[in-house]
């Protein structure tokens, strides 16, 4: 983060804007929607520019004299030299100042602004493209539409009545998010506000019912934040705690409620930070102290990801719980690896298998894994990838079908290794391909030398 974004109450103070050009003007106005009180300078200073209220207009060339007791500073010349005496003078004397389209001269960045007044959303790419912050703001428009300002006003004439009635913060903020994300916010929206005060005063005298202690079982899937389900985000931005697995990436994380406490209970090989079982138990404890909790699982959480196990525990304790479905690693791992899971000429079935059952053996259904015509795809197979190539040839798959290790499938560290049943292992000790990986097996990897260009991530 190169700028900490804030909001400046400018109400009342003297700001300085250096130049009387058409841009000038511009951050004039936004000066005064702010409740500024401008002083603009410049040598030429446009005529409408200087009869706008709440502006003093200063014919001049600029001169330190003219920073006297201003708060703010905006440099919107087109003389470079200006411009830099104007930055220097105000960082001598730590006034934050701004220099059109000139971010080295800048201590802070003029935002795109979407006004929804008392509703704000600020846009910027410190300086970096201003173009695409405005895009990105036309964006926005059309997914917040101006009547969101009436529901702000509505949440702030009622913030001191639900500070008073809801003394604990954690219950008041799941109130207002339960409030501005249902029906109260939709009859606001309508412009039924009667309505709406009836029921926000219904909820706040069925207190009890403010907060309730939830789990939400969420599918991060294989790692890319853009194979999110919609809801998986939504229920992401509700979790008062995050408990994440190793699986999940850490832009996902990143991606949670900034302010939810985050608990890893990662597992690798032979290095459990949690047992299953004390994850389900952490579970329920957090979920009885009144908290909405995020699981975050790789992947689907019903998958290979023991979300069966744990929702078992939560039903036997009585505690509400969510499912919400992610790509497994399987299906996203090889589209973005290029390897379709099936294919007329190749595949019409698919198995999935994990390669690392609960006593740490791999003792799988060899017959049925070495069937002609199907791809089989392997779960947590790396480390006993010898023992798999030998136990397929052994049990009549031939060691000339292709098989395939992908890396950290669907994001930037994605590397792939391909190979046959008798020469992959002895690849996979060159390559040294590092966990979590996922192995597919079959005549559809010879697929990916076509279709391997159709994803950036290939590598």
């Amino acid at each position: 983060m190169d700028y900490l974004p804030i909001f400046l109450n400018v109400k009342a103070q003297l700001c300085l804007v250096v130049g009387g050009g058409e841009v000038a003007k511009r951050k004039v106005g936004v000066l005064l929607e702010a409740g500024a009180l401008v002083r603009v300078v410049a040598p030429e200073i446009d005529h409408a520019l200087a009869k706008l209220p709440n502006v003093t207009a200063i014919e001049s060339r600029f001169d330190a004299q003219h920073l006297m007791g201003v708060t703010l500073i905006i440099a919107a010349t087109n003389d470079r030299i200006v411009n830099k005496l104007v930055s220097e003078l105000a960082r001598e004397r730590n006034i934050p100042v701004n220099v059109v389209d000139d971010p080295e001269l800048c201590s802070f960045i003029m935002p795109a602004i979407l006004d929804r007044s008392p509703l704000m959303v600020a846009f910027s790419s410190g300086g970096a493209s201003p173009v695409l912050t405005r895009i990105m703001r036309g964006k926005l428009e059309t997914i917040i539409p101006q009547n969101y300002s009436r529901l702000a006003a509505f949440a702030e004439r009622f913030r001191e009545l639900v500070k008073t009635r809801v003394t604990n913060p954690a219950k008041r903020r799941i109130f207002w998010e339960n409030t501005l994300d249902g029906v109260v916010a939709e009859k606001v929206l309508t412009g039924d506000e009667v309505s709406a005060e009836r029921m926000l005063q219904q909820m706040l005298a069925d207190e009890d019912n403010i907060q309730r202690g939830e789990v939400y079982l969420v599918g991060a899937g294989p790692g890319d934040p853009d194979l999110l389900t919609f809801r998986a985000l939504r229920l992401m931005q509700k979790a008062d705690v995050v408990v994440y697995d190793n699986l999940v990436s850490q832009p996902i994380v990143d991606m949670t409620r900034r302010d939810a406490q985050r608990i890893f209970v990662g597992k690798k090989r032979a290095d459990h930070t949690l047992r299953q079982e004390e994850i389900n138990e952490l579970l329920v404890r957090l979920a009885k102290e009144g908290k909405r909790v995020l699981r975050l699982k790789g992947g689907d959480p019903f998958i290979f990801g023991r979300g069966g196990e744990e929702i078992e525990t939560l039903a036997a304790e009585g505690i509400p719980f969510q499912v919400v479905p992610g790509i497994t690693a399987a299906s996203g791992v090889a589209s973005y690896a290029g390897i379709p899971l099936t294919h007329r000429d190749y595949a019409q079935s698919c198995m999935f298998v994990t390669g690392h059952l609960k006593d740490g053996t791999m003792n799988l259904d060899w017959d049925a894994l070495a069937r002609p015509k199907q791809t089989v795809v392997v779960y947590m197979g790396l480390h006993g990838l010898d023992t798999l190539c030998t136990e397929l040839v052994n049990h009549g798959m031939p060691d000339s079908t292709p098989i395939a290790i992908i890396q950290q499938g669907t994001t930037q560290n994605q590397r792939v290794v391909t190979g046959t049943l008798a020469t992959l292992p002895g690849l996979a000790a060159i390559e040294k391909p590092q966990a979590p990986t996922l192995i597919i097996i079959g005549g559809v990897v010879k697929l990916r030398e076509k279709l391997q260009w159709f994803h950036p991530h290939n590598s």
